[in-house]
Protein backbone atom coordinates (compact mmCIF):
# COMPACT_ATOMS: atom_id res chain seq x y z
CA UNK A 1 0.00 0.00 0.00
CA UNK A 2 1.28 3.17 -1.02
CA UNK A 3 2.10 5.95 2.09
CA UNK A 4 -0.48 8.26 0.29
CA UNK A 5 -3.23 5.81 1.39
CA UNK A 6 -2.62 5.82 4.86
CA UNK A 7 -4.24 8.86 6.97
CA UNK A 8 -3.06 10.43 10.05
CA UNK A 9 -5.96 11.91 12.21
CA UNK A 10 -4.18 14.24 15.19
CA UNK A 11 -7.49 14.09 16.72
CA UNK A 12 -10.53 12.51 17.56
CA UNK A 13 -12.69 14.79 15.61
CA UNK A 14 -10.66 13.81 12.39
CA UNK A 15 -10.89 10.42 13.16
CA UNK A 16 -14.52 10.85 13.14
CA UNK A 17 -14.82 12.47 9.85
CA UNK A 18 -12.53 9.95 7.81
CA UNK A 19 -14.66 7.22 9.34
CA UNK A 20 -17.85 8.93 8.49
CA UNK A 21 -16.63 9.24 5.02
CA UNK A 22 -15.97 6.07 4.54
CA UNK A 23 -19.33 4.95 5.80
CA UNK A 24 -21.36 6.83 3.37
CA UNK A 25 -19.22 6.15 0.71
CA UNK A 26 -19.22 2.22 1.38
CA UNK A 27 -15.74 2.26 1.68
CA UNK A 28 -13.55 0.41 4.20
CA UNK A 29 -10.95 0.92 6.55
CA UNK A 30 -7.95 -0.62 8.28
CA UNK A 31 -7.32 0.69 11.73
CA UNK A 32 -4.06 0.58 13.05
CA UNK A 33 -2.02 1.58 16.41
CA UNK A 34 2.17 1.73 15.95
CA UNK A 35 2.06 -0.63 13.49
CA UNK A 36 3.42 -3.45 15.46
CA UNK A 37 0.52 -6.61 14.96
CA UNK A 38 0.29 -6.22 11.25
CA UNK A 39 0.41 -10.02 10.83
CA UNK A 40 -1.44 -11.17 13.90
CA UNK A 41 -5.01 -12.04 12.64
CA UNK A 42 -6.55 -12.99 9.50
CA UNK A 43 -5.31 -10.34 6.51
CA UNK A 44 -7.46 -7.26 6.55
CA UNK A 45 -9.29 -6.56 2.92
CA UNK A 46 -9.57 -2.49 3.06
CA UNK A 47 -9.69 0.27 0.68
CA UNK A 48 -7.58 2.55 2.90
CA UNK A 49 -5.73 2.88 6.22
CA UNK A 50 -5.86 4.95 9.19
CA UNK A 51 -3.30 5.44 11.54
CA UNK A 52 -3.57 6.32 15.01
CA UNK A 53 0.40 7.15 14.99
CA UNK A 54 -0.01 10.80 15.44
CA UNK A 55 -3.28 10.91 18.14
CA UNK A 56 -0.82 11.31 21.20
CA UNK A 57 -0.22 12.58 24.75
CA UNK A 58 -0.70 11.83 27.82
CA UNK A 59 -4.39 13.86 28.64
CA UNK A 60 -3.83 13.40 32.59
CA UNK A 61 -2.26 11.65 34.74
CA UNK A 62 -2.40 12.58 38.79
CA UNK A 63 0.06 9.28 40.67
CA UNK A 64 -1.72 9.66 43.66
CA UNK A 65 -4.75 8.80 42.06
CA UNK A 66 -3.02 5.89 40.48
CA UNK A 67 -4.83 6.65 37.14
CA UNK A 68 -3.93 7.67 34.05
CA UNK A 69 -5.27 8.52 30.78
CA UNK A 70 -3.86 8.53 27.10
CA UNK A 71 -4.96 8.90 23.49
CA UNK A 72 -4.98 5.54 21.64
CA UNK A 73 -1.61 6.16 19.83
CA UNK A 74 0.06 7.19 22.53
CA UNK A 75 3.60 4.89 22.40
CA UNK A 76 3.55 2.40 24.91
CA UNK A 77 7.37 3.45 25.91
CA UNK A 78 6.28 7.39 26.88
CA UNK A 79 3.36 5.75 28.79
CA UNK A 80 6.16 3.68 31.00
CA UNK A 81 8.68 6.31 31.16
CA UNK A 82 5.89 8.54 32.68
CA UNK A 83 5.04 5.86 35.28
CA UNK A 84 8.39 4.68 36.02
CA UNK A 85 9.49 8.93 36.89
CA UNK A 86 6.33 8.31 39.93
CA UNK A 87 7.78 4.60 40.53
CA UNK A 88 4.55 2.77 39.40
CA UNK A 89 4.07 0.46 36.68
CA UNK A 90 0.94 -1.40 34.22
CA UNK A 91 0.13 -4.20 36.20
CA UNK A 92 -0.61 -6.89 33.49
CA UNK A 93 2.86 -6.17 31.63
CA UNK A 94 1.65 -6.16 28.33
CA UNK A 95 3.66 -8.43 25.96
CA UNK A 96 5.49 -6.82 22.96
CA UNK A 97 5.08 -8.89 20.11
CA UNK A 98 7.68 -7.34 17.87
CA UNK A 99 10.13 -10.26 18.39
CA UNK A 100 8.13 -12.56 17.41
CA UNK A 101 6.24 -11.37 14.66
CA UNK A 102 9.51 -9.57 13.04
CA UNK A 103 7.82 -6.13 13.40
CA UNK A 104 9.05 -2.74 13.75
CA UNK A 105 7.29 0.26 14.87
CA UNK A 106 6.21 1.35 18.71
CA UNK A 107 3.68 -0.57 20.28
CA UNK A 108 0.69 1.91 21.32
CA UNK A 109 -1.24 2.19 24.74
CA UNK A 110 -4.07 1.59 22.48
CA UNK A 111 -2.71 -1.08 20.63
CA UNK A 112 -2.44 -2.70 23.81
CA UNK A 113 -5.91 -2.44 24.88
CA UNK A 114 -7.17 -3.13 21.45
CA UNK A 115 -5.88 -6.83 21.75
CA UNK A 116 -5.97 -6.98 25.31
CA UNK A 117 -2.42 -7.85 25.87
CA UNK A 118 -1.32 -9.71 28.77
CA UNK A 119 1.66 -10.83 29.95
CA UNK A 120 3.37 -13.54 32.52
CA UNK A 121 1.97 -11.10 35.63
CA UNK A 122 -1.89 -11.97 34.66
CA UNK A 123 -1.98 -14.43 37.19
CA UNK A 124 -2.11 -12.23 40.09
CA UNK A 125 -2.67 -8.86 38.51
CA UNK A 126 -5.52 -10.05 35.58
CA UNK A 127 -5.62 -9.29 32.32
CA UNK A 128 -5.12 -5.66 30.38
CA UNK A 129 -8.99 -5.12 30.23
CA UNK A 130 -9.16 -5.96 34.12
CA UNK A 131 -7.15 -2.37 34.10
CA UNK A 132 -9.00 -0.15 31.94
CA UNK A 133 -11.56 1.85 33.44
CA UNK A 134 -12.70 3.91 30.42
CA UNK A 135 -12.75 4.34 27.09
CA UNK A 136 -13.26 7.23 23.72
CA UNK A 137 -13.89 5.92 20.96
CA UNK A 138 -15.20 6.09 17.22
CA UNK A 139 -17.75 3.68 16.28
CA UNK A 140 -18.26 2.36 12.34
CA UNK A 141 -20.38 5.63 11.50
CA UNK A 142 -18.45 8.00 12.59
CA UNK A 143 -19.77 9.01 16.11
CA UNK A 144 -17.56 9.38 19.15
CA UNK A 145 -18.83 7.52 21.71
CA UNK A 146 -17.22 7.47 25.61
CA UNK A 147 -17.81 4.91 28.57
CA UNK A 148 -19.83 6.23 31.36
CA UNK A 149 -21.51 9.16 29.66
CA UNK A 150 -23.23 8.87 26.26
CA UNK A 151 -24.22 5.39 24.78
CA UNK A 152 -25.26 4.31 21.45
CA UNK A 153 -28.63 3.41 20.81
CA UNK A 154 -29.73 0.30 21.79
CA UNK A 155 -26.29 -1.00 23.22
CA UNK A 156 -27.29 0.25 26.77
CA UNK A 157 -26.41 -2.36 29.19
CA UNK A 158 -23.23 -3.37 27.68
CA UNK A 159 -19.81 -2.84 29.03
CA UNK A 160 -18.15 -0.73 26.08
CA UNK A 161 -14.90 -0.89 28.21
CA UNK A 162 -14.88 -5.03 28.26
CA UNK A 163 -16.18 -4.98 24.68
CA UNK A 164 -13.68 -3.01 22.97
CA UNK A 165 -10.64 -4.89 25.36
CA UNK A 166 -9.35 -7.43 22.96
CA UNK A 167 -11.68 -6.30 19.88
CA UNK A 168 -9.01 -5.34 17.40
CA UNK A 169 -10.33 -2.47 16.18
CA UNK A 170 -13.47 -4.30 14.91
CA UNK A 171 -16.02 -2.55 17.07
CA UNK A 172 -14.56 0.81 17.08
CA UNK A 173 -11.77 3.02 16.75
CA UNK A 174 -10.35 3.82 20.51
CA UNK A 175 -9.27 7.02 20.43
CA UNK A 176 -8.78 7.62 24.20
CA UNK A 177 -8.40 5.20 26.96
CA UNK A 178 -8.51 5.69 31.12
CA UNK A 179 -6.67 2.85 33.15
CA UNK A 180 -5.33 2.02 36.55
CA UNK A 181 -1.60 1.81 37.51
CA UNK A 182 -0.15 0.39 40.45
CA UNK A 183 3.37 1.12 42.37
CA UNK A 184 6.27 -0.95 41.18
CA UNK A 185 7.57 -3.60 43.77
CA UNK A 186 10.70 -2.82 45.75
CA UNK A 187 12.22 -5.83 44.53
CA UNK A 188 11.52 -8.99 42.82
CA UNK A 189 13.44 -12.46 42.39
CA UNK A 190 12.84 -15.78 40.73
CA UNK A 191 12.94 -19.30 42.28
CA UNK A 192 14.42 -21.32 39.72
CA UNK A 193 13.91 -25.15 39.58
CA UNK A 194 15.98 -27.35 37.58
CA UNK A 195 15.51 -30.86 36.14
CA UNK A 196 11.41 -31.08 36.20
CA UNK A 197 9.90 -32.57 33.23
CA UNK A 198 6.58 -30.79 31.95
CA UNK A 199 4.23 -33.06 34.40
CA UNK A 200 6.22 -32.86 37.59
CA UNK A 201 7.03 -28.69 36.77
CA UNK A 202 2.61 -28.79 36.62
CA UNK A 203 2.53 -29.99 39.81
CA UNK A 204 5.34 -27.71 41.12
CA UNK A 205 3.51 -24.61 39.65
CA UNK A 206 0.48 -25.50 41.50
CA UNK A 207 1.87 -26.09 44.64
CA UNK A 208 3.88 -22.87 44.74
CA UNK A 209 0.57 -20.86 43.61
CA UNK A 210 -1.71 -22.66 46.34
CA UNK A 211 1.03 -21.51 49.14
CA UNK A 212 -0.06 -17.88 50.23
CA UNK A 213 3.75 -16.23 49.12
CA UNK A 214 1.99 -14.05 46.29
CA UNK A 215 4.22 -15.74 43.36
CA UNK A 216 3.34 -13.20 40.64
CA UNK A 217 4.93 -15.06 37.64
CA UNK A 218 5.01 -19.13 37.37
CA UNK A 219 6.60 -20.83 34.13
CA UNK A 220 8.21 -23.65 32.73
CA UNK A 221 11.13 -23.24 29.71
CA UNK A 222 11.97 -27.23 28.54
CA UNK A 223 15.39 -27.87 27.89
CA UNK A 224 14.90 -27.30 23.94
CA UNK A 225 14.40 -23.70 24.71
CA UNK A 226 16.52 -22.36 27.50
CA UNK A 227 19.33 -21.28 25.83
CA UNK A 228 17.02 -19.02 24.03
CA UNK A 229 16.13 -16.57 27.05
CA UNK A 230 18.21 -14.62 29.56
CA UNK A 231 21.20 -14.43 27.30
CA UNK A 232 21.55 -17.67 27.83
CA UNK A 233 22.66 -18.01 31.31
CA UNK A 234 20.15 -20.81 32.15
CA UNK A 235 22.07 -24.22 31.55
CA UNK A 236 21.41 -28.06 32.49
CA UNK A 237 18.07 -29.00 32.03
CA UNK A 238 14.64 -27.77 32.13
CA UNK A 239 13.87 -25.33 34.62
CA UNK A 240 10.35 -24.02 36.54
CA UNK A 241 10.71 -20.42 37.55
CA UNK A 242 8.38 -18.98 39.90
CA UNK A 243 8.63 -15.25 40.96
CA UNK A 244 7.86 -13.00 43.97
CA UNK A 245 7.98 -9.46 43.98
CA UNK A 246 7.13 -6.60 46.86
CA UNK A 247 8.72 -4.90 49.66
CA UNK A 248 12.26 -6.62 50.40
CA UNK A 249 11.72 -7.81 53.91
CA UNK A 250 8.03 -9.29 52.59
CA UNK A 251 10.39 -11.13 49.42
CA UNK A 252 13.23 -12.76 51.81
CA UNK A 253 10.81 -14.30 53.95
CA UNK A 254 8.33 -15.92 51.43
CA UNK A 255 11.51 -16.45 49.49
CA UNK A 256 13.04 -18.57 52.07
CA UNK A 257 9.56 -20.15 52.29
CA UNK A 258 9.35 -20.92 48.73
CA UNK A 259 12.65 -22.26 48.50
CA UNK A 260 12.43 -24.67 51.37
CA UNK A 261 9.22 -26.15 49.40
CA UNK A 262 10.87 -26.50 46.18
CA UNK A 263 13.97 -27.92 47.39
CA UNK A 264 12.60 -30.86 47.81
CA UNK A 265 11.07 -31.01 44.04
CA UNK A 266 14.71 -30.13 42.16
CA UNK A 267 18.15 -28.55 42.65
CA UNK A 268 16.90 -24.48 43.49
CA UNK A 269 18.85 -21.69 42.38
CA UNK A 270 17.72 -17.81 43.59
CA UNK A 271 17.82 -14.71 40.32
CA UNK A 272 18.09 -11.26 41.63
CA UNK A 273 16.19 -8.93 40.72
CA UNK A 274 18.24 -7.53 37.11
CA UNK A 275 18.44 -11.46 36.35
CA UNK A 276 14.72 -12.03 36.93
CA UNK A 277 13.81 -9.22 35.11
CA UNK A 278 15.75 -9.99 32.17
CA UNK A 279 14.31 -13.98 32.08
CA UNK A 280 10.82 -12.49 32.45
CA UNK A 281 10.69 -10.39 29.44
CA UNK A 282 12.22 -12.62 27.56
CA UNK A 283 8.90 -15.27 28.56
CA UNK A 284 6.62 -12.59 27.83
CA UNK A 285 7.96 -11.30 24.34
CA UNK A 286 8.27 -15.07 23.65
CA UNK A 287 12.01 -14.74 22.74
CA UNK A 288 12.07 -18.74 22.37
CA UNK A 289 9.98 -18.51 19.12
CA UNK A 290 11.74 -15.16 17.73
CA UNK A 291 13.50 -14.63 14.75
CA UNK A 292 13.27 -14.70 11.02
CA UNK A 293 11.61 -18.16 11.07
CA UNK A 294 7.78 -17.99 9.53
CA UNK A 295 7.31 -21.47 11.70
CA UNK A 296 3.44 -21.34 12.76
CA UNK A 297 3.00 -20.52 16.70
CA UNK A 298 0.20 -20.63 18.47
CA UNK A 299 -0.67 -18.97 22.06
CA UNK A 300 -3.28 -21.86 23.64
CA UNK A 301 -4.95 -21.06 26.84
CA UNK A 302 -6.26 -24.17 28.38
CA UNK A 303 -6.58 -25.35 32.38
CA UNK A 304 -2.94 -25.36 34.08
CA UNK A 305 -3.17 -28.90 34.76
CA UNK A 306 -3.90 -29.74 30.65
CA UNK A 307 -1.03 -27.91 29.64
CA UNK A 308 1.34 -30.13 29.61
CA UNK A 309 -1.12 -33.09 28.40
CA UNK A 310 -1.84 -31.37 25.62
CA UNK A 311 1.77 -30.65 24.49
CA UNK A 312 2.55 -34.40 24.88
CA UNK A 313 -0.59 -35.57 22.96
CA UNK A 314 0.79 -33.73 19.97
CA UNK A 315 4.01 -34.76 19.90
CA UNK A 316 2.90 -38.17 19.34
CA UNK A 317 1.23 -36.57 15.94
CA UNK A 318 3.29 -33.66 14.73
CA UNK A 319 6.42 -31.71 15.38
CA UNK A 320 5.78 -29.02 17.73
CA UNK A 321 7.99 -27.01 20.37
CA UNK A 322 6.53 -25.82 23.36
CA UNK A 323 7.19 -23.46 26.68
CA UNK A 324 4.27 -22.54 29.46
CA UNK A 325 3.33 -19.32 31.50
CA UNK A 326 0.44 -18.77 33.66
CA UNK A 327 1.46 -21.89 35.99
CA UNK A 328 1.00 -23.90 32.43
CA UNK A 329 -2.24 -22.01 31.95
CA UNK A 330 -0.27 -20.54 28.66
CA UNK A 331 1.10 -22.13 26.05
CA UNK A 332 3.23 -21.44 23.57
CA UNK A 333 2.98 -23.75 20.73
CA UNK A 334 5.73 -23.25 17.91
CA UNK A 335 4.69 -26.14 14.54
CA UNK A 336 7.33 -27.42 12.89
CA UNK A 337 5.55 -26.44 9.46
CA UNK A 338 1.62 -27.27 9.19
CA UNK A 339 -0.14 -25.36 11.80
CA UNK A 340 -2.41 -28.29 12.74
CA UNK A 341 -5.37 -26.26 13.69
CA UNK A 342 -8.15 -29.08 13.51
CA UNK A 343 -5.53 -31.36 15.58
CA UNK A 344 -5.02 -28.70 18.03
CA UNK A 345 -8.18 -27.76 18.47
CA UNK A 346 -9.54 -31.36 18.70
CA UNK A 347 -7.00 -32.05 21.48
CA UNK A 348 -8.03 -28.92 23.62
CA UNK A 349 -11.24 -30.15 23.18
CA UNK A 350 -10.72 -33.29 24.91
CA UNK A 351 -8.98 -31.83 27.54
CA UNK A 352 -11.91 -29.81 28.87
CA UNK A 353 -12.16 -26.76 26.72
CA UNK A 354 -9.73 -23.36 26.33
CA UNK A 355 -8.96 -21.48 23.18
CA UNK A 356 -5.85 -21.64 20.34
CA UNK A 357 -5.22 -18.25 18.77
CA UNK A 358 -3.13 -18.11 15.53
CA UNK A 359 -0.23 -15.67 16.31
CA UNK A 360 2.50 -16.11 13.91
CA UNK A 361 2.03 -17.70 9.95
CA UNK A 362 2.28 -16.43 6.47
CA UNK A 363 -0.52 -14.42 4.88
CA UNK A 364 -1.61 -17.23 2.81
CA UNK A 365 -2.22 -19.69 5.94
CA UNK A 366 -4.13 -16.97 8.58
CA UNK A 367 -6.44 -16.80 5.22
CA UNK A 368 -7.60 -20.12 5.17
CA UNK A 369 -7.19 -21.21 8.98
CA UNK A 370 -9.26 -19.89 11.88
CA UNK A 371 -6.85 -17.66 13.52
CA UNK A 372 -8.91 -16.90 16.84
CA UNK A 373 -11.39 -19.74 18.37
CA UNK A 374 -14.31 -20.58 16.31
CA UNK A 375 -17.38 -19.53 18.66
CA UNK A 376 -20.28 -21.48 19.42
CA UNK A 377 -23.08 -21.15 17.41
CA UNK A 378 -24.93 -18.78 20.22
CA UNK A 379 -22.03 -16.91 20.82
CA UNK A 380 -21.18 -16.08 17.30
CA UNK A 381 -24.81 -15.09 17.03
CA UNK A 382 -24.54 -12.87 19.92
CA UNK A 383 -21.22 -11.36 18.68
CA UNK A 384 -22.60 -10.75 15.05
CA UNK A 385 -25.25 -8.28 16.75
CA UNK A 386 -23.13 -7.00 19.10
CA UNK A 387 -20.59 -5.91 15.59
CA UNK A 388 -23.77 -4.89 13.37
CA UNK A 389 -24.90 -2.56 16.40
CA UNK A 390 -21.12 -0.81 16.54
CA UNK A 391 -20.55 -1.01 12.97
CA UNK A 392 -23.27 -2.00 10.76
CA UNK A 393 -21.42 -1.60 7.41
CA UNK A 394 -18.52 -3.63 8.41
CA UNK A 395 -16.11 -0.80 7.98
CA UNK A 396 -13.72 -1.06 10.64
CA UNK A 397 -10.93 -3.77 10.04
CA UNK A 398 -12.86 -5.79 8.29
CA UNK A 399 -12.08 -9.52 7.83
CA UNK A 400 -9.26 -9.65 10.92
CA UNK A 401 -11.03 -12.08 13.32
CA UNK A 402 -13.19 -13.72 10.87
CA UNK A 403 -14.08 -13.70 7.35
CA UNK A 404 -17.25 -12.08 8.12
CA UNK A 405 -15.97 -9.19 10.81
Amino acid sequence: MNVMDIEYPETEEEVARIVAGANAAGLTIEVRGGGTKLTFGRPVQSASTLSLARLTGITNYDPSELVMAARAGTPLAEIEAALAANNQMLTFEPIDYRPLLGATGEPSIGGVFAANNSGPRRILAGAARDSLLGVRFVNGTGEIVKSGGRVMKNVTGLDLVKLLAGSWGTLGVLSEVIFKVLPKPETAVSIVVSGLNDAQAAEAMAAAMAMSVEVSGAAHLPESVIHKVAGGRLTGGPVTILRLEGLTPSVEVRTTRLVAEMSRRGNVTVLDQAASHDLWRDIRDVKPFAGASMKPVWRVSVAPSAGHQLVAALRLKTGVDAFYDWQGGLVWLCMEADPEAGLIRQYIKALGGGHATLVRASAAIRASVPVFEPQPRALEALTRRIKDQFDPSGVLNPGRMTETM
